[in-house]
């Protein structure tokens, strides 16, 4: 974290995309979300260290999560699995990683589209990691995080102990 004088202190943003389909992880489909997702963070001043892709399942998201939260401090967002496909499983593997929901990230992702309300997405804390679930398609999965990324490096910020209150 740096500080400059008369200003809030800032820190250097980190994040992680974990693509999760088994059409992209089988070679039969194209990672759009994942990359739309990488160039908002990068436009939005994020360095994206890590992207990744997995099948559909709740223990496949969470032994990924388990391993993406292991000594980060940043945001992981997860694309896909999020509706109600007999394989979306991505918020059961994601709540079984999550030690502190944040309810108020994943409802105000709902809210940025009527189709929102088909959403299962889950949000919240593993140590200094904040994991966010977004749909699995490019133009949901970037519209739900807009929803969010104004509050995000502040929920980092207090997530690897700093108090700017």
């Amino acid at each position: 974290m740096t500080e400059t004088a008369g200003a809030a202190p800032t820190m250097a943003l980190r994040a992680k995309v974990l693509t999760v389909s088994d059409g992209v992880s089988g070679g039969t489909r194209e990672d759009l979300s994942g990359k739309a997702l990488e160039s908002l963070l990068v436009q939005r001043g994020y360095e994206v260290v890590e992207r990744r892709v997995i099948p559909d399942g709740a223990r496949e998201v969470a032994a990924a999560l388990e391993v993406m939260c292991s000594g980060f401090a940043g945001l992981i967002v997860t694309t896909g699995g999020t509706g109600f496909g007999p394989r979306d499983e991505t918020p059961e593997g994601s709540t079984m990683v999550i030690k502190r929901p944040a309810p108020g990230l994943a409802e105000a992702m709902r809210l940025v589209s009527p189709l929102g309300r088909l959403s299962r997405a889950v949000a919240g804390a593993r140590a200094a990691a904040l994991i966010c679930n977004v749909p699995g398609s490019s133009k949901g999965a970037v519209e739900c995080l807009e929803a969010v990324l104004d509050v995000i490096p502040h929920a980092l910020d207090l997530l690897s102990g700093g108090h700017p209150h």
